[in-house]
């Protein structure tokens, strides 16, 4: 059988089956996990590929809806309904429908099954394992690594010109993410060398040598949901001075960036309409006047979620201060839904760059059409887990699929991050060596 990307699945496959169950994601909750096997007519292989969705604590109010039982089974996080529409409704949906030619047409055919805006009937948990699961089978037929099919399907006018993301490693946590008292949510360093290899050591580096200061420091080396440490400091300020003073005094103090994800939804009152930051209460201008001030100090490149997710007004105004040379990334704000992309990152341009998050939106498909929305309107594309995660690795295959400038992974520590850091690795390994089957 020639290799290719559109193939009929009834010409090629029997013996489909999709089977869910909960598994655990990296916070203790359940979370989705997808398995799809199916036999080769012509070679009688047997394929077989699993899908295990993330999970968010900081979320979004207009993400894709994430179905849990509710009761008193896993302080109501329990997925057994959303693994239930998986192994009945989205099962048979698959049988009925062998003679699709690419997994987007099946995309689409659980949305009209779901029949609502927002995925809450099935689930976008339920949905979104089933999109990877069948994505990851149609690269198996393919004979093809998941990034490569991705691009020859999603993006083939980038040719085979890959390029790898700069990774953006939150080495601190607070918000919702740890305990510590911090309210900003995120602390990162960026590393620049331009080398996947060297930016990964690096980072690996400077994780540790954080380690080492905060326990001589007196504080503690406890981690938050991402991975990050979670001292607890007297303010968001001396967690960029800790960082800042950290890279300088490095050998690669030209080697680092440092980028913030606020999540200034978890700190937004909307009943004064202030900004809960450090103890002080705020207005968006002051919290704006607060921002630059930390950019300037600080040589920040990235804020992420800087005003609330519907406080226009407050990221108008920093865009039009500092988007010219800062990256004002949209998370809550865009939650990787197009007719929020087009309305309030085209049209209004709130923001520069937007964060793609699989799971804020259900499909893979519909995923990818955020991302080259965005890169067709020139605004900057950061491919990103979750606080609640798995040891699946599909965003990383993403990120280099679509040639995105930035991935977010987490701290280079605990297996649900390591594991995505490590598959940038191979990929790398495998384009340079150029082991992967390409197609006829």
């Amino acid at each position: 059988m020639p290799l290719g990307i559109n193939f009929q699945m009834c010409d090629v496959l029997e013996a489909v089956r999709i089977i869910s169950r909960s598994v655990l994601d990296s916070r203790s909750f359940p979370t989705v996990k997808t398995r799809i096997t199916a036999v080769t007519i012509n070679e009688k292989r047997s394929l077989s590929v699993v899908a295990e969705v993330p999970s968010g604590a900081s979320t979004g109010t207009h993400e894709a809806y994430e179905l849990r039982d509710g009761g008193t089974d896993f302080s109501g996080k329990g997925v057994s309904i959303a693994v239930t529409n998986v192994n009945t409704e989205i099962a048979t949906l698959l049988q009925n429908n062998l003679d699709l030619t690419s997994p987007d047409l099946f995309d689409a055919k659980m949305n009209a099954l779901d029949g609502t805006v927002n995925k809450s009937r099935l689930g976008a948990n339920a949905i979104l394992s089933a999109s990877i699961a069948l994505h990851r089978l149609y690269a198996e037929v393919n004979n093809l690594p998941l990034y490569v099919y991705l691009r020859k399907k999603y993006f083939p006018h980038l040719g085979d010109n890959y390029k790898f993301p700069q990774l953006m490693s939150n080495i601190i946590n607070g918000g919702a993410h740890a305990d510590s008292g911090i309210d900003i949510q995120e602390f990162m360093i960026v590393a620049n060398t331009g080398d996947i290899n060297d930016d990964v050591q690096i980072t690996s580096e400077m994780y540790n040598l954080l380690k080492a200061k905060l326990k001589f420091d007196g504080y503690s080396t406890s981690l938050g949901d991402e991975g990050g440490f979670a001292p607890h400091l007297k303010n968001n300020e001396e967690s960029l001075s800790i960082i800042l003073s950290l890279i300088n005094n490095s050998k690669y103090k030209n080697k680092f960036n440092i980028a913030l994800d606020c999540a200034a939804s978890e700190y937004y009152g909307l009943e004064n309409d202030r900004y809960n930051l450090d103890g002080k209460l705020l207005s968006r201008e002051e919290l704006c006047d607060y921002y630059i001030y930390l950019i300037d100090k600080y040589n920040i490149t990235s804020i992420e979620d800087p005003f609330h997710e519907d406080d226009y007004d407050g990221w108008r105004m920093l865009m039009s201060k500092v988007g010219d040379r800062v990256k004002i990334v949209g998370d809550d704000l865009f939650v990787t839904n197009i007719e929020r992309l087009k309305l309030l990152g085209v049209e209004k341009k709130l923001g520069n760059m937007i964060l793609i998050k699989p799971n804020q939106i259900g499909t893979v498909s519909e995923t990818i059409d955020a991302i080259k929305l965005a890169q067709a309107n020139q605004i900057g594309t950061i491919i990103s887990h979750r606080s609640g995660e798995t040891c699946d690795t599909f965003i990383a295959d993403l990120a280099i699929a679509s040639n995105s400038e930035f991935i977010k992974l987490g701290a280079p520590a605990r297996g649900e991050r390591v594991a995505k850091y490590n598959r940038l690795l191979e990929i790398w390994d495998e384009l340079n060596d150029k082991i992967y089957v390409k197609d006829g």
